[in-house]
């Protein structure tokens, strides 16, 4: 189980550091003004969504689910998991909107500016802190 635990959190480190990193290649690209460095962002956009935050993320959920299946009626029960899963399920809702992003930038038709893109990035930061919050201290 721990091999599990441990893989699920490196996983889950890789996710977030893409979670991360993405959506401040947004706040760069949304600047840009020059048509090569526009087609510079959108290659490592996309290499950033597919090759490292998609795989990153399905093996977070997987190793969780995993983790989850070692006691699920023990899991299951208890509240602050609940409420880790809720803020999972927005996580991956965020996830997903990035990729949708990644292909508005790609055709060309951001109509949103770097300041959006800023405070866009700030997003999962708090999803991390109320994770390892609700995972460590177990509030409820």
């Amino acid at each position: 189980m721990l091999w599990v635990k441990a893989f699920h959190l490196i996983a889950m480190v890789c996710w977030f550091a893409g979670i991360f990193y993405l959506p401040r290649l947004f706040v760069y690209h949304a600047a840009c003004e020059d048509a090569p460095g526009r087609e510079r962002f959108k290659i490592m956009e996309r290499k950033l969504y597919r090759g490292i935050t998609t795989p990153s993320m399905i093996a977070t959920l997987g190793f969780g689910l995993w983790l989850i299946s070692f006691n699920p009626t023990g899991y299951l029960s208890q509240g602050w998991l609940h409420a880790k899963l809720t803020l999972i399920l927005l996580l991956v809702g965020y996830h997903f909107y990035c990729g949708h992003l990644v292909k508005v930038f790609r055709d060309d038709q951001n109509t949103r500016s770097h300041v959006f893109y800023r405070w866009f990035n700030e997003l999962p930061v708090l999803v991390l802190l109320a994770v390892v919050i609700l995972a460590t201290v177990k509030p409820f």
